[in-house]
């Protein structure tokens, strides 16, 4: 067969090794961890280390020339230079959010996203933006059934201000909850005063559990919407098209995010483009890092995974960018929360350059054949939502929300497989962990974290530990002790190990009452002493037995190996305990 990469140019004529000798090389590491059989064809290897996308894209392991065969690519970042790097408040009162504003803006962030409609009321915006420059720094407002008064009040706070370039009065429809005659009336203020009136903001969809095709699909249905709401109006489309700003979640999974953005773009000028308009219109993008990604649990990875979202919305193009603080899954975040979160992106800004190039990612195949893929994917979700009436039709009828239950549901068969791992929850939990206590958040937005049954588990910590028959010495069990306590501590479930043990009367003299027992040893202990260490164990009181690897004859109750459903098995294992 044909390899992906036979057209990859060398990088020098001295060099021999062919896609042959990469395929060779790479199927002995995949035979050697039995990924493939010695009877498999060296070409295999690009199936085997092909992932396969939550939208049914196929995702190479290594881009290639080839990829990009009768491809037009588009959607490369407009933005010349730094991204404004926006803050978000909530609460809990107007003094604590103008004090922390005032801090970030001091700091490093250069716009403002104030929430209102929680912790904050309309009446609250003087004194939260009390201080702020606004003809410096753009306040982007979310008020959630109350987006006309509110947008009424900061116009008034404007007067006599010409507002910064990106100041957006927030009309948000759909999910957002704006009606239509909400977002004409909005949009005629915003024109009036020369700034962005409407939020479309697909990133509510990710916080369900969406796709990055679904996220695409629904921000260009309500971007549709919005467009022909204005110009029924009697607004025209050029200035329609000027009102608009696009909010899209940025998550870990950093070429997805990166090809996400360009793609994003990309419908966007095609929906203009449609539209009519006279000229290519550039999408205004607002990336704010995944909500769903976060953890309660071991809350300080947030750190990275918020960092390398920044990233990715950075290299993607985002015009603004919102790090959430790593600690806002526990409440409203620290003063150390908000100081991490703006520093990450300043970081990547001052130190690392990463507006100084325009398209990093541009020319990679990988990319580009990914933002095409999604970009044929989010215009394929599109149609489907249009089919239905619109945006608000599909989540009338619930057939979007019909579509994100399907992505929930196979995301969290691979997350309860830990073929999608969460550090700190589904792998490496430290039951000892001490949360640090935060004030309760007083909005009430649905997220769904991609944790949330694990951390279901941590909450309600079963009531008695597994006792962990530890069989021959140390170095033999280390591996399967190891694994099976950390898969354990992912449920919320202690264990009691038996150390070095010599054979089956040791091991039984250290049960302490545990009525749940797993062995951890090798096969060849297991064969030499397993049935009688299990028959002995059940002697002793133990109800429930589990062998971690392979049960074969040992006559235990369930067995725990990678691969296994981890949630399944832990409930089955807390159900014995109780």
């Amino acid at each position: 067969m044909t390899s992906p990469i036979d057209q990859i140019a060398l990088s020098s004529e001295e060099d021999t090794a062919t896609a042959a000798d990469w395929e060779r090389a790479t199927a002995a590491v995949l035979r050697k961890s039995r990924r493939m059989s010695e009877e498999d064809a060296d070409a295999g290897v690009w199936e085997k280390l092909a992932r396969t996308t939550l939208d049914g894209i196929s995702v190479a392991p290594i881009g290639s020339q080839t990829d990009l065969e009768g491809l037009t690519t588009s959607g490369r970042p407009t933005r010349e230079g730094d991204w404004d790097i926006r803050v978000h408040v909530v609460g809990p009162d107007a003094k604590a959010a103008n004090e922390a504003l005032l801090v970030d803006l001091e700091n490093g962030a250069t716009s403002v996203w104030v929430e209102l409609g929680a912790g904050l009321a309309t009446a609250d915006l003087e004194d939260v933006l009390k201080g702020v420059y606004t003809d410096l720094a753009p306040v982007i407002l979310d008020a959630p059934g109350e987006r006309l008064a509110a947008a009424g009040e900061l116009i008034d706070l404007l007067d006599g201000v010409v507002p910064a370039p990106g100041t957006n009065l927030g009309a948000t429809p759909a999910l957002g909850g704006s009606s239509a005659d909400e977002v004409v009336a909005i949009a005629r203020l915003a024109l009036a005063k020369g700034i962005l009136g409407v939020v479309v903001d697909a990133s509510k969809v990710h916080d369900l559990g969406g796709s990055d095709a679904q996220e695409l699909g629904y921000s260009m249905a309500v971007g549709v919407q919005v467009l022909r709401d204005l110009t029924g109006a009697g607004i025209s489309l050029g200035d329609a098209l000027g009102l608009v700003e696009f909010r899209y979640a940025a998550s870990d999974e950093q070429f997805p995010t990166i090809a996400k953005l360009r793609a994003a773009r990309r419908l966007w000028a095609r929906v203009a483009e449609l539209s009519g308009a006279d000229e290519p219109v550039a999408q205004i993008q607002h990336a704010v890092t995944s909500r769903p990604m976060m953890s309660k649990y071991d809350p300080y990875v947030n750190m990275l995974r918020g960092t390398v979202a920044a990233f990715a919305a950075g290299v993607g193009g985002a015009e603004s960018v919102t790090v959430l603080p790593f600690d806002s899954t526990l409440g409203l975040p620290s003063t150390l929360g908000r100081r991490i979160a703006r520093n990450t992106s300043s970081l990547l800004v001052a130190e690392s350059h990463l507006g100084k190039v325009t398209d990093p990612a541009g020319g990679s195949y990988a990319v580009e054949k990914l933002t095409d893929d999604l970009a044929a994917a989010g215009w394929a979700e599109l149609g489907r939502i249009d089919e239905v009436g619109g945006a608000d039709a599909a989540l009338a009828d619930g057939s979007l929300q019909g579509r994100i239950d399907e992505v929930v549901a196979a995301r969290e068969t691979e997350i309860a497989h830990r073929r999608t791992p969460i550090t700190g929850v589904s792998e490496f939990p430290n039951l000892a962990e001490v949360l640090p206590e935060r004030v309760a958040h007083p909005s009430a937005d649905a997220v769904r974290r991609y944790g949330a049954s694990f951390e279901a588990l941590r909450d309600e910590p079963a009531n008695a530990p597994v006792f962990l028959a530890t069989m021959g010495p140390i170095a033999a069990h280390t591996a399967r002790a190891t694994f099976a306590a950390n898969l354990f501590a992912a449920g919320g479930i202690t264990t009691h190990p038996a150390g070095a043990t010599a054979g089956v009367d040791d091991l039984v003299a250290r049960l302490k009452g545990e009525t749940v027992a797993c062995l951890a040893g090798t096969d060849a202990t297991y064969a030499e002493w397993g049935a009688a260490a299990v028959e002995a164990l059940r002697a002793a009181g133990v109800q429930h037995v589990i062998v971690a690897g392979k049960p074969g004859d040992l006559g235990v109750d369930d067995s725990c190996a990678m691969g296994l459903d981890a949630l399944a098995f832990l409930n089955r294992t807390r159900e014995a305990l109780a």
